[in-house]
């Protein structure tokens, strides 16, 4: 076991025992995988800090038994569409013409089209996708397809969209766009066994991981790539308050393109089933952001991104924790996790005054 102060948890650590409040309320039992709201929920209660189960001894049955459930009944309505078997088999044709795409970057047997590359994802967003539903859209697609590839297409799509809130110009929405796709090329370098191992990474195998930013500087150097999109790649994982990597860089140190892609990055990430984890819930994220986010992302890029996804699930049924069920209704500008649900039966629960509540499934 590990005790570790509150304030450093995070979203995913596993409880080792039961957590009582200081009256000796049970509030989370043993073997509880932690949600940023939860945290949260500690936090309200003063609980000073916690014991949890090292990540060698987190085994997948705990997390799959407790993880969120991500959009079930909400997902099958999705998959059901016409729009998205549509999105579906173009979006499947388009993984497999990256993967190529970057197999020949890789191996210089071609000339460097970013043309090409562009013109995939733009087509793909512009025939099926609006603000509105491509988030519902790239969740469902993850479970077919979870590569680097697919990653890549929903970090470029994701980018693209936080450059049209922002008001870029087309030349620069289609630089940001190849700056998407080509982020995470450098990973296509590393040995799958390590990319997708369901344990924790030895310092070896996640310093292995680490050179992933400059390798793929290293794979479209020669094709003399804008100084925007090689900053991208190479700055993604940097961070404002200097946490990042492979520099330690800060806030004015990470190019702009850079910053905006380590969003789209992580939220694609998080949302993203993996095999020791089920993806997190759209809300649970959108809380993991607002409780450690603005140290780490600019504000300026991460507050417009965080509302424009809160404002698309206005109106959608969700289930709170406790098993209620109700509709979103208004949003609270200053937590956007926690919004005013209008319940099946009528009353009005107000998640921002409640902090035993929380979004745990979109219905």
């Amino acid at each position: 076991m590990i005790k570790l102060n509150t304030k450093d948890l995070k979203a995913g650590m596993v409880t080792a025992t039961p957590i009582y409040s200081k009256t000796g309320q049970l509030l989370f039992p043993a073997h509880t995988a932690l949600t940023s709201q939860q945290i949260a929920y500690l936090e309200f209660y003063a609980i000073p800090s916690v014991l949890i189960l090292p990540e060698d001894d987190v085994t997948k049955e705990i997390l799959d038994g407790t993880s969120s459930d991500d959009m079930i009944s909400y997902s099958q309505k999705i998959k059901k569409s016409r729009e998205f078997h549509a999105f579906k088999v173009d979006y499947t044709k388009k993984t497999k013409i990256i993967k190529d795409s970057f197999n020949s970057l890789i191996t210089s047997d071609k000339d460097y089209n970013p043309g090409i590359l562009l013109s995939q994802i733009s087509s793909l967003y512009d025939h099926h996708l609006t603000s509105l539903s491509v988030f519902d859209m790239l969740h469902n697609m993850r479970q077919i397809d979870d590569t680097t590839y697919a990653h890549c297409i929903n970090v470029a799509i994701i980018s693209r969209m936080m450059g049209k809130w922002l008001d870029f110009t087309d030349e620069e929405l289609d630089a940001l766009t190849l700056a998407g796709i080509l982020h995470d090329i450098g990973k296509c370098m590393i040995n799958q066994e390590i990319l997708s191992k369901p344990s924790k990474l030895t310092e070896a195998e996640f310093g292995v991981v680490k050179k992933h930013p400059a390798m793929g500087v290293e794979i479209v150097d020669p094709y003399h790539p804008d100084d925007r999109i090689r900053s991208a790649i190479l700055l993604h994982h940097e961070r404002c308050d200097g946490s990042g990597y492979p520099y330690g860089k800060k806030r004015d140190e990470i190019s702009e393109f850079a910053r905006i892609i380590a969003i789209a990055d992580v939220y694609d990430a998080m949302t993203a089933s993996r095999c020791y984890r089920k993806g997190f819930c759209p809300f649970e994220v959108i809380a993991t952001f607002e409780r450690e986010g603005y140290e780490k992302y600019d504000a300026k890029y991460l507050l417009p991104f965080l509302t424009h996804i809160i404002n698309t699930y206005m109106s959608n049924s969700v289930l709170l924790n406790d098993g209620t069920t109700g509709k979103i209704i208004f949003i609270n500008k200053e937590t956007l996790s926690r919004p005013i649900i209008q319940t099946a039966s009528g009353e009005y629960v107000n998640l921002f005054k409640r902090p035993d509540l929380y979004i745990q499934a979109i219905i």
